[in-house]
Formats: C-alpha cells, structure tokens, sequence
C-alpha cells in the first residue's frame, strides 16, 4: 500500500493546479479517470473560445464594408473551426500533463473510490491497487443537469440532443437549433450557430435570460444577439422533445423545429458514485459543503471546484485549489468570492464582478458611462451599447462592483478585480495611468465620474 502527502480525485482545474502546487511540498497522487482539464479543457470553456474566435472573424468578415473592406466570398468551414479546436485542446493538455511532470505529481488514469478512514488515513481504491494519504482533496467536478422532459432520453440517445460535452463535437452544423436554458453557455453557443446562418431558438424558462447576470450586460448581448438573428422565448417551458423539434408551453405555447437540441439548464455537483458517503461528508443541493478554507466536516478532507457547487468556473477552481494547498501546508488562506469575475464571451463580451446595486441603494452609488467615452472602442465598432458600470461602497471609498459589455470585457474586468480586491480607495485608484487609446481607458473615466 502507497503512502501520500495528499490524495486528488479529479484532474479538472482545481486537481490539476492542487496537484502541481502540492507536489513541491508532499507526495502527491492525482486520479483522474478521463482526460487532464476537466470539462472547462475538453468539453467546455475553451471549445467554445475556439468556436466564438471563428464566429467573431466571420462576422468581421460579413460587416467587413462597414470598415473599408471587401469581403467578397468569405465563408466559415465548420469542419476546419473542429479540427482547429481539438488542436487547441490536444495543445493545453499536452501543457498540463508537462506541469505535472514537473512538478513532481504523480498521475494515475483510473477511477478512484474512497473506501473509508484506516489508521486516522484517508484509503482510496484505484486500478486494483489501494493508497492512503494524509490529505484528501474531492475535485469531480459537475454534470449537465437533464430535467425530466418528455422524449429527453430518447433524444439523447440518438444524439439529437446533446449538453455541452456533445455540441463541440458535431461534423455538420445544424440549419436549425433549439438551445433549452438562456444562460451563458446557451448565449455562446447561439451565438456561433447564428454566425454560421443557421436558424437558432433560445427558449428559457424564467423571465431573465443569462441568468445572474447584471441587467444592463444582459440586455446589451441579448440585443446583439437578436440582429444576428436568434429568436428568444421566455417564461416558457419545454415539455416535450420529438423527432422534428420541442413542444414548448408557459407566457408563449407553440412548437419549435430543431435539427438539433442544446441542453444547458445548468449543472449539478457529482457527489455520488466514489464512495463520498464512507466518510460522513455534509453535503446540500448544491455540492459538497465547504468554508472559504475549502475544509469539509472531516479533518483533512478538502473538496474546491464545481463539485463544492459554489462558483462553477475555472478560474474560481484555481483559486479554490490554492487555498485548499495552502491550508494543508498550514498557510492560513481563504477566498474571497466577492472578488471573483465571470465573463460572457459573445460579441460583445460582458464581464461582472463583486456586487450589482440598484440606483436607490443608499449604501452604494452607481456610475454608468457609454463605451463612446473610449476612442478606440469608437474607431474599432459602429456598435454604440456599450457601456460600463461601477458600483462604490460609499461608506468606505472603495469600488463593490463593476459590470461591462464592451469589447475586451474579459480583460478589463481583471483590473477592477484587483481594485475590489485589494480594497484599494478609490481616491488613489483615480491616479492609475492607463494607456490611450484603449478600451480600458472606460475605468479611468468611470472612477473620476465617481
């Protein structure tokens, strides 16, 4: 039996950043019993990113006059944007696997099953062989939930429906897509097929479309979206799924012909199936349950990632791993989940971080300028909604929140991050410099307007 420092289940991004970094201090094991990186690596967020770059050239390309430039001919090959996409996989995975080998971790491709405690040790059972760890760190990450729709299984099997693991994968676009669920991974994935001509039905079943999502970005995208041409039907509900199509019903009734189905309703923590109940762990309806520390119930056993159910994204993954390593190691560290950005990565791109106030909130005072405050953002775009918002605590000068749909979003909200992070005043955040002409230049006019 093999002894280690720290046991991993998972090779998503909280395994894989956990097991580099735990390397160089513990013996360490990762178990991973698919591919290195997770759904974010192989079957989600950066399929899509490779998907909405050949979306954002075709477009370029469609409205190409607007900027002097004839375009004549120019059409996307969805075969060509698939083949592009598994290189870039195949490229990042080959960089984990080399940071793992660096780091000293050791790897093992199987499935891991937590038998119990043995001797105040953690015992997990792989590949016919059992090892014990010190530590314990649950990172399974989630599944695409599939709610009990009439014809969801059938269609599934005949791979008329797919979720996310599905979508990235298909030879031949489909001339018409109904996407079930209006959040950011059906928003994206509208937003591809829409570029490539194809007749795309988004259909959710609240009020909002993208979810959480501040309101101001929200609406910018969904307009965008629907001068690409993607219908949107809200409060309604799909209650059926046939050979040609969904039978929808709720504030609009009526029948949508589809060749294919998105499924993207959400996902659900895995908790089940590797033995989680021989320890005792606490567990609700969203995952595993953890402080900030990432600590369960049970000394030393750590669960970070989408399996905790608290902030389904990769970068908030990383984060959740490093805590989880430093706290093992005996380096107090928590994180902080009201500085943590998510990014929607249409055409324009909307960014959010930190909280979202309304203007009457008497503790906090909002600023919105338009993204034609920024010379570039004029010079690149004829599009005129952009915008950016931030949000002060005015009590204690310091930014809250700051929400954007520009071009670049998902990189200037990286600054504002930091701001909020550090709990920088803002008083002194009006003297960073920031270069001209930028789109990022919109934070500098937003904090002086504050």
């Amino acid at each position: 039996m093999t002894g280690y420092g720290l046991i991993i289940l998972g090779g998503g991004p909280a395994g894989y950043r956990a097991a580099e970094l735990a390397a160089k201090k513990m013996r360490t094991l990762l178990i991973e019993k698919a591919d290195l990186g997770g759904v974010c690596l192989n079957s989600g967020c950066i399929p899509s990113k490779t998907f909405l770059q050949a979306a954002k050239v075709a477009d370029y390309a469609a409205h190409a006059t607007r900027y002097g430039v004839r375009s004549d001919g120019a059409a996307t090959d969805h075969s060509s944007v698939i083949a592009r996409k598994t290189k870039v996989v195949r490229t990042l995975t080959a960089g984990i696997r080399a940071a793992l080998r660096s780091s000293g971790a050791e790897v093992l491709k199987a499935e891991g099953y937590i038998e119990g405690m043995r001797g105040g040790r953690f015992v997990v059972s792989a590949a016919g062989n059992e090892y014990v760890s010190d530590n314990l760190l649950v990172a399974c990450g989630s599944l695409a939930v599939v709610p009990p729709i009439k014809g969801v299984e059938e269609s599934l099997a005949s791979l008329r429906t797919v979720t996310n693991t599905g979508i990235f994968s298909l030879e031949t676009p489909p001339s018409s897509l109904v996407v079930i669920g209006g959040g950011v991974i059906g928003a994206e994935t509208a937003s591809y097929f829409a570029s490539l001509g194809g007749k795309v039905t988004v259909i959710e079943a609240t009020p909002r479309l993208l979810g959480s999502a501040d309101r101001d970005v929200a609406d910018v995208i969904v307009r965008a979206l629907r001068r690409k041409g993607v219908d949107f039907i809200t409060s309604s509900s799909v209650t059926e799924i046939t050979p040609d199509g969904v039978v929808y019903e709720g504030d609009k009734c009526g029948y949508a012909e589809a060749d294919r189905i998105l499924l993207s309703v959400g996902r659900r923590a895995v908790t089940k199936g590797y033995g989680l109940e021989n320890l005792g762990v606490a567990t609700d309806k969203s995952g595993i349950i953890t402080d900030s520390r990432m600590l369960t119930n049970v000394k030393g056993l750590y669960a970070a990632g989408d399996v905790n159910g608290k902030s389904m994204l990769a970068h908030t993954a990383y984060r959740e791993a490093e805590a989880a390593v430093n706290n093992m190691l005996g380096i107090p560290d928590e994180v902080n989940y009201n500085a943590v950005p998510s990014v929607i990565y249409t055409s324009p791109e909307g960014a959010s971080v930190g909280v979202t106030a309304e203007e009457d909130d008497p503790g906090y005072v909002t600023v919105k300028i338009p993204a034609a405050y920024s010379g570039r953002y004029v010079a690149e775009t004829d599009d005129r909604d952009g915008f950016l918002k931030l949000v002060a605590d005015k009590e204690r000068g310091i930014l809250a929140g700051a929400h954007a749909a520009v071009p670049y979003a998902g990189e200037i909200i990286s600054a504002l991050t930091a701001l909020i992070d550090l709990e920088i005043p803002i008083e002194r955040a009006k003297k960073i410099v920031f270069p001209h002409p930028t789109v990022a230049e919109l934070v500098k006019s937003a904090l002086d307007a504050l």
